[in-house]
């Protein structure tokens, strides 16, 4: 029965591989459509530049930008250093820069945060909103008033950094396709491969990119990887495609051959990209979901290289087919047969030697010192806004600071619990509304008489009673309006924009002086109210004398939050800030980290097992790849250098996904002539045949992470990609020269541990020396039989194999004896 479905089943491939090619001309129009739509459609994706978006919905971090975003508003900032100035040119300059249009404030004095080393640091706030495009034409202006001088800019408002990483890409991307062409030619055995093969990923690319925004939006490391990581893991399937065509080739004309290779090549392509979609898969299930955008950008990315190669290959094959018959050369690619004789003189030895090397890199590794947040990432390269940041940060103290969100209206409350918060030392301020000084001593917050808010104000007596009447009316406070307007007391803030309502409404009079007076207070009023006040929650800014991600200031800030839980013990109190940020971080990783690294153990387990039919074999496989990233990772450990949390996740994913299919290609290739020659001439001929596919694929994988990694100024997409290129190159020596022993000294586990159903089939098996044979047989022996079922058969024979899972014959040979 299973014979018979395996023969449907073929079939079915081959009548889908005739269409496709047959229809090629289809394809081709119906890809063109879909490449001028995704020529437009590119540009309609979201990309999301803050890792905060991606924070689970009930970390404290989300929940604060939440509040914040429907609260408060944010006002636009930037911090300009401009050095070689005398402080008295900068003081006069931060008057001129008050004076710009959208300039709300400056911060500038002669303390050693704003002046140090000839050099002044301007705070400025701008009267728009971060988001707002009026926002970064202000910030223009700024730069225009200052362009004379040594000027060095560091703000969020605008996309200058997400500008700068996407040319530092398209840079990159420019490398990447010369080293892609550069490794075909060196590794082809025909030149008009080369143009098929670039084809095929380019339109991949291409659709992959255009049909992002059907996720709406994505993160900016998706955004400037996933074309990179699609190519240099997806390239295998065109060239499983390109090699069974040059081989059907040998003996069919061009269509039939297509067909033949297509036909072999799809459950082949399945198979191997199963692999690689399953160690993605893992990330999906990550609490910070940057990790489910990652995966499924990556496994859409990975699909779509699939369908084209599928669709759209088999039709440039056909078309470039008199070409690549033209141009065929000699294999550059050199043969290493040293390699196999190595493994299989230290079959007995580096497997030891491996697994002590494993044994320490896993505990190696498990001291690596990660990072959750950008402070303490390093990066090769700077570009202009990271360089500002970086001559910012080394000329003036980096400041620390955090948003602490408490229920609104209560002054006294937020008063005690600023004067609390500002007695320890590692704050070095706490500002709210409860403790600004308006004027003459008085806090905004502070609750006033009417005579004091009249002497305050400079007002009659009586105005500021018939002003408190008013207020008391409004606020339907009617019993104070009983003779008791005298002792009605009103937070100062809330009474002067009061009265600056009244006086725009034209209910209240004031002298021209006066009321002038009170419009340019009521302007800063609201400004403060708008950032520090919401309708139902008030907002506190605290300056952390902490470093931004760090154990201690973790600590610390869950000593704030118990601090003003005790203030508000019924309610919710929320922190936003760098430093929040890492420490929600530093929770999720300590869930994902585990999530990942057994989901996509797991995974790959599975479709090998499927693949192999045998336990053991997936074991040790995975065991290759797993040592892999336990090495790739005690390397930085080793030198003391931070990982960020998340190059850590994704990286584990992607190595064990797709480096694993390095391990496929040998595995696969010894298990099926292992029985037809020696072992040790085994090895030696699946190290030849596999060595083509690991070195293309190996070397494009290699040499695209160190762009990324060395081309690159953000952190995080520098990381990601100098540890893909570490990792491949570990998991390529690993598995040329580790692995080929670890299967010789383990092929009799892979045996044992194999639970293959035998197949009916038919299968004429002569030979003259050590036949194989596992299965019913029929037929004459001329010599000594050493087996029941399954066993070694020495001497001339002549079988039938009638039902088995294999039968092979090989000629004796001198290591047949000893392996004997």
């Amino acid at each position: 029965m299973k014979n018979e479905s395996n023969g449907k089943t073929s079939q079915a491939i081959e009548k889908v591989a005739t269409f496709i090619v047959d229809r090629r001309n289809l394809f081709f129009l119906l890809t063109i459509l879909a490449l001028i739509f995704c020529f437009f459609s590119r540009n309609w994706v979201e990309v999301e530049n803050a890792l905060t978006y991606y924070l689970p919905e009930d970390s404290k971090t989300k929940q604060a930008l939440n509040v914040m975003e429907d609260e408060f508003i944010t006002y636009g900032t930037a911090s300009c250093m401009v050095a070689n100035i005398t402080y008295a040119d900068a003081d006069a300059l931060a008057e001129q820069l008050k004076d710009v249009k959208g300039v709300q404030s400056v911060s500038f004095d002669h303390t050693a945060e704003h002046y140090n080393d000839a050099s002044a640091l301007f705070s400025i706030t701008f009267a728009y909103d971060e988001d707002d495009p009026a926002c970064e034409e202000a910030l223009a202006r700024v730069k225009e008033a200052l362009a004379g001088y040594d000027l060095f800019v560091s703000t969020e408002v605008g996309d200058a950094q997400r500008e700068s990483l996407d040319h530092e890409i398209r840079i990159i991307m420019i490398f990447v396709a010369i080293i892609v062409v550069s490794v075909l030619l060196f590794t082809s055995r025909t030149f008009g491969e080369v143009p098929v093969l670039v084809m095929t990923f380019v339109i991949a690319m291409v659709l992959n990119l255009g049909t992002n925004f059907l996720f709406g939006r994505i993160s900016f490391i998706a955004n400037s990887v996933t074309s990179i990581l699609q190519l240099a893991l997806s390239l295998d399937y065109a060239i499983i495609l390109c090699n069974h065509f040059k081989e059907e080739h040998q003996l069919l004309p061009i269509r039939e051959a297509a067909i033949a290779a297509l036909s072999k090549a799809i459950p082949e392509i399945f198979a191997s990209s199963l692999t690689t979609i399953g160690g993605l898969v893992a990330l999906i299930f990550m609490n910070f979901r940057i990790g489910a955008d990652m995966g499924r950008c990556l496994i859409k990315a990975i699909l779509f290289a699939i369908l084209t190669v599928f669709t759209v290959m088999p039709g440039l094959l056909v078309l470039f087919g008199n070409v690549i018959d033209k141009t065929v050369h000699r294999d550059l690619v050199p043969k290493i047969p040293f390699v196999g004789r190595f493994a299989y003189a230290t079959r007995h030895v580096i497997p030891i030697v491996f697994v002590l090397l494993v044994a320490a890199a896993y505990l190696i590794s498990s001291k690596l010192p990660y990072a959750y947040g950008y402070s303490t990432l390093p990066t090769v390269r700077l570009n202009e806004t990271k360089y500002a940041q970086k001559l910012i940060e080394e000329t003036f103290d980096t400041q620390n600071n955090l948003a602490l969100i408490v229920p609104s209206g209560d002054y006294k409350t937020e008063a005690a619990l600023l004067a609390e918060l500002e007695a320890y030392p590692e704050i070095e301020s706490a500002m709210g509304l409860a403790n600004i000084e308006a004027m003459d001593g008085y806090m905004l917050a502070d609750a006033l008489s009417p005579r004091e808010f009249a002497e305050l104000a400079d007002l009659d007596y009586e105005t500021a009673q018939l002003v408190y009447a008013a207020y008391a009316a409004e606020h339907e406070e009617y019993g104070r309006l009983a003779g008791q307007i005298a002792s009605y007391r009103v937070p100062l803030i809330d009474m002067f924009l009061f009265v600056c309502d009244e006086l725009d409404a034209g209910v209240v009079s004031l002298d021209t002086d006066t009321t002038a007076r009170l419009q340019d207070a009521q302007v800063q009023m609201l400004i403060a109210k708008r950032q520090l006040q919401g309708e139902q929650y008030s907002r506190m800014l605290l300056d952390l004398d902490l470093p931004v991600s760090a154990d201690e200031t973790f600590d610390f800030l869950d000593v704030i939050e118990q601090i003003a839980e005790k203030y508000y013990p019924d309610a919710s109190v929320y922190m936003a800030g760098n430093s929040t940020n890492g420490y929600d971080f530093k929770k999720s990783f300590a869930r994902d980290n585990t999530v990942v690294g057994v989901l996509s153990i797991l995974i790959v387990l599975g479709v090998l097992l499927l693949t192999f039919q045998s336990a053991g074999m997936p074991l040790l496989l995975i065991l290759v790849i797993q040592g892999a990233i336990w090495i790739n990772f005690s390397i930085p450990a080793l030198k003391n250098d931070v990982v960020f949390f998340m190059t850590y996740l994704i990286i584990s994913s992607l190595q064990m996904g797709s480096n694993i299919d390095y391990a496929i290609v040998i595995a696969s290739r010894y298990q099926e002539i292992k029985y037809k020659m020696s072992h040790r001439d085994a090895i030696i001929e699946t190290m030849n045949f596999a060595f083509p596919t690991i070195i293309t694929s190996g070397t494009i994988m290699i040499l695209s992470g160190i762009l990324v990694g060395y081309m690159t100024s953000d952190a995080i997409i520098s990381g990601i990609g100098q540890s893909l290129a570490r990792g491949t190159t570990v998991s390529v020596l690993l598995v040329m020269f580790v692995l080929p022993q670890i299967l010789l000294l383990g092929g009799g586990i892979i045996d044992k541990t194999s639970f293959s159903v035998p197949n009916t089939l038919t299968q004429h098996t002569a030979g003259s020396g050590r036949v194989f044979i596992d299965g019913k047989v029929r037929g004459e022996v001329h010599g000594t039989v050493n087996g029941f079922f399954r066993g070694a058969i020495y001497g001339d024979t002549d079988l039938t194999v009638l039902s088995g899972a294999n039968a092979s014959a090989s000629e004796e040979q001198e290591e047949n004896r000893h392996e004997a």
